[in-house]
């Protein structure tokens, strides 16, 4: 329920029953969390952005497994001034702080996630896998720009999952599908995904619960999602793990040194 008036920075009300799904499950699906009249302000810059600076040029059959999930732009807010408006907005970050139970939250990075008509699956993965964050207070918002079903690439969790942390040191690829897929089958997690998620609906889930994405069965219509990446204020940077952890420092972390504050120019406090 959004309480207050105020477009994207009126509160969104998180139960007690809500932190307690999010805390058991390490997901959770909250409906409306941008109305209608809001996110058609936001959405052709959204897309017009996030098709823009794609660099993808390869037909989806030359692609492998990684290529072929979706077209994948990070940071847009930096290439647009009314998507920077709609990733910093004070409701999604104060619904990650509340999730949470964080006092403040900091950007990570944001992500429009379009996968293309006929786009393959996305592999079972930890998002923690690639966060170099002293921390497992992460959250990644995930909303689609239009009404999605699970025929054309809805998110879906491994319930509990997070609560052993990171258990595979894997990018998502066809071994993170393999081997995600055996582990969620030896410890018995059941499986959730929405059948149906409009326009401005949310999931929430923390870095190390395990998820995936289905195909995109649709020849005409892309499924078009953007995310919001938060972690609590105060983590720290850690020595990278593996490569796209070193290359994240750079990129999105003002490449800061191992033990310092994650405090970049690029990480503000959003809430």
């Amino acid at each position: 329920m959004i309480v207050g008036t105020e477009p994207l920075s009126s509160r969104y009300a998180i139960s007690d029953e809500l932190r307690d799904q999010f805390a058991k499950n390490g997901h959770v699906f909250l409906p409306g969390v941008a109305l209608a009249g809001e996110l058609a302000v936001f959405r052709p810059a959204l897309r017009q952005a996030a098709y823009r600076f794609a660099t993808e040029d390869r037909k989806l059959a030359e692609r492998d497994t990684y290529g072929r999930a979706f077209l994948q732009i990070m940071n847009v807010w930096r290439q647009d001034p009314t998507v920077k408006l709609f990733v910093f907005a004070k409701r999604f970050a104060q619904i990650a702080a509340d999730l949470l139970g964080v006092e403040r939250v900091r950007l990570y990075h944001d992500q429009a996630l379009f996968k293309e008509p006929g786009g393959g699956i996305t592999p079972w993965h930890q998002d923690q896998y690639y966060w170099p964050l002293d921390t497992d207070r992460t959250i990644t918002m995930w909303m689609p720009l239009g009404d999605i079903t699970d025929e054309n690439g809805m998110i879906t969790f491994a319930s509990g999952s997070h609560h052993d942390g990171l258990v595979e040191n894997i990018a998502i690829s066809d071994e993170s599908e393999t081997a995600f897929a055996s582990y969620i089958a030896t410890n018995n997690f059941s499986i959730a995904a929405e059948s149906l998620m409009r326009a401005g609906d949310a999931t929430f889930h923390l870095g190390t619960t395990i998820h995936r994405a289905g195909e995109n069965a649709s020849q005409t219509l892309a499924r078009e999602v953007m995310t919001v990446i938060y972690f609590a204020d105060g983590a720290r940077v850690t020595a990278p793990q593996n490569d796209e952890q070193a290359a994240d420092i750079a990129a999105w972390l003002s490449g800061r040194s191992p033990g310092e504050i994650a405090d970049g120019e690029f990480n503000p406090v959003l809430n």
